[in-house]
């Protein structure tokens, strides 16, 4: 069973809900050196050819035009890939925190005037449902974002989005990592270490909370960790982590 990952007695460490730790996040997200969301960029460039494959290998299943979901967009990394992808009728990116979506907004502005792009405020653990915009979704994308949901919450979500035969690009830190750390940032204008609540699910517990909820992995799971040669291409944050498991990746898919 996943498991909320304890608070630390370092008084310089100050915990937040996540919906507070990523409003203040976000002015610095994007630039402040986090290897992971580096190294999960450099993924991404093989799952979303991966996710994008399957979705136009069976155009029975997944006609075209698609519905693509960023659940956890943050500040749009992902969400402007979705924007450039030629199948795609309309791109919905979900998050909890209002800051991290005003980013997002600033961010994709370019693609404003397309009428296919929608940022909505959704938090997974206060709403039961999902807007109604994302539901009936050919793909959801999420990218280190189950780090902050017990899995069962997670999985029960996205299969309410998704439509039967749905696809899930899912990404997040490795549980090796999670166990020595967690998401977090230092504020620019306090120096404060802030921390917002975080779970540790191993690649095995999430596979089977998936699995309860309906969905398969196609393929198998992936899993990164940091050698001295990646130090260069992640950043000096990252050399601390030479040995260790920090990432895992994959695609899944909602039982039809």
């Amino acid at each position: 069973m996943s498991q909320v990952i304890p608070q630390s007695s370092d008084p310089t460490i100050r915990y937040l809900s996540t919906t507070l730790a990523y409003d203040r996040w976000s002015a610095v997200y994007d630039t402040d050196g986090n290897f992971l969301q580096a190294l999960d960029t450099i993924e991404m460039k093989v799952l979303m050819p991966r996710m994008l494959k399957v979705l136009e290998s069976d155009v029975s299943l997944y006609p075209q035009p698609w519905t693509l979901v960023d659940l956890g967009c943050g500040t749009g990394r992902n969400t402007g890939t979705l924007l450039e992808v030629q199948g795609a009728k309309s791109v919905i990116g979900l998050d909890l925190s209002p800051g991290m979506l005003g980013v997002a907004r600033e961010r994709l502005q370019s693609f404003n005037a397309n009428a296919k792009l929608k940022l909505e405020v959704y938090d997974m653990l206060r709403e039961s449902s999902p807007p109604e915009c994302a539901i009936g979704a050919d793909a959801v994308v999420s990218t280190l974002v189950i780090e902050h949901v017990p899995a069962d919450v997670f999985f029960a979500t996205v299969a309410k989005i998704l439509k039967p035969g749905g696809i899930l690009l899912l990404t997040n830190m490795h549980s090796e990592m999670g166990r020595i750390s967690q998401a977090g940032f230092i504020d620019p204008k306090t120096g404060e270490k802030i921390r917002p609540t975080s779970y540790s699910h191993s690649v095995a517990e999430l596979e089977v909370a998936a699995s309860k909820n309906g969905f398969e992995v196609l393929g198998q799971i992936e899993e990164r960790g940091v050698d001295q040669s990646t130090v260069a291409v992640l950043g000096q944050r990252s050399e601390k982590w030479v040995g260790i498991t920090v990432w895992f990746g994959g695609i899944l898919r909602k039982g039809a």
